[in-house]
């Protein structure tokens, strides 16, 4: 099989330490081209590719023929714009979350995939893990019973002010860069959709640095509870509990598998717990597997740009709801 080869827009710190890396050890994948407006942020790169092309500019990657799929990982503001760049050149593309800042923004992308014939997706890696797809898997089979309740947290400590996730300018805050998880997990892992949601948000420098939802959202099964607490100024943790008539289902280190401790599943049916275990799992490089099994083999991609609408949809109405 001839392999895809890659090319990442933009030599950020996340794609030098995490995604990178996973284009560089998937298989079927080739990181073949990186494009950077300096070329010494390259070299870290080239260490480990070393027979990476490196491109002083986007738009010449984009021309390159020897490129098939492009990674986005630029900030947050950019992404609708050079995802829509992206397909018009002609490659497939894949873009960080969140891939847009409101959620009509994404009809475009809609369109122009649609248009193309291309394949465009947000890189929405969680789905792409055993773990999360056991949690679907348990909640469509009512291992606890009628879904009541889900409660998530995901939260860090970040303050350096030039942080992108500290910019409005660059479509910073917790709620598009953590609220993409707490929100979409439990949208993907339950089917469901909000129903009513309310919000408390503080804000420094114009960028929610704290964010509570409290509301109700609706599945197969019907309307369970459901809240949420973002953060950029906590110390570091994340959890999501599914809790259901019959029993519950915590799942530990979901959004940071490996980072933030052992993926586990932990199941609680009656008086036994049940605790499944996903050591070693790279949930980038099944990410970036996953991408070349829809590109050859037509396989289906877990995430589409329709679920990330319905998640970004799912962000603004926290934004709308604030009280």
């Amino acid at each position: 099989m001839e392999p895809v080869n890659i090319g990442v827009l933009g030599a950020s710190t996340f794609a030098l330490e995490q995604t990178a890396p996973a284009i560089h050890g998937a298989r079927g994948a080739r990181l073949a081209a990186l494009a950077t407006s300096s070329a010494a942020k390259a070299e870290p790169f080239t260490a480990f590719a070393p027979d990476l092309a490196v491109h002083l500019d986007y738009e010449a990657l984009l021309a390159d023929p020897a490129i098939e799929a492009v990674y986005i990982p630029l900030p947050n503001h950019l992404h609708v714009e050079w995802t829509l760049k992206a397909l018009e050149a002609g490659k497939h593309v894949l873009t960080e979350k969140p891939i847009a800042m409101a959620a009509p923004e994404i009809d475009a992308l809609i369109e122009a995939r649609d248009r193309t014939g291309l394949f465009a997706s947000e890189a929405y890696m969680i789905v792409h893990h055993p773990q999360w797809q056991r949690v679907r898997a348990l909640l469509d089979e009512g291992a606890i019973g009628t879904l009541r309740h889900v409660d998530s947290v995901f939260s860090f400590d970040l303050r350096d002010p030039e942080n992108i996730r500290n910019r409005p300018e660059t479509g910073g805050g917790s709620i598009p860069d953590i609220g993409v998880y707490t929100y979409g997990s439990a949208r993907w892992a339950a089917r469901s959709e909000p129903v009513a949601l309310s919000s408390r948000i503080r804000r420094e420098n114009d960028v929610d640095v704290w964010t509570q939802v409290t509301g109700t959202m609706a599945g197969p099964a019907g309307e369970f509870s459901y809240c949420a607490l973002t953060s950029t100024r906590l110390y570091p943790r994340q959890e999501v509990t599914f809790q259901g008539e019959d029993g519950m289902i915590r799942v530990t280190a979901p959004f940071n598998a490996g980072l933030a401790g052992e993926a586990q599943v932990h199941v609680t049916q009656g008086d036994t717990l049940r605790i499944e275990r996903f050591p070693a799992v790279r949930q980038y490089v099944l990410e970036f597997e996953n991408l070349v099994a829809t590109l050859r083999e037509g396989a289906d991609f877990p995430w589409t740009l329709e679920d990330a609408r319905g998640t970004q949809a799912m962000i603004d109405l926290v934004r709308a709801g604030e009280v």
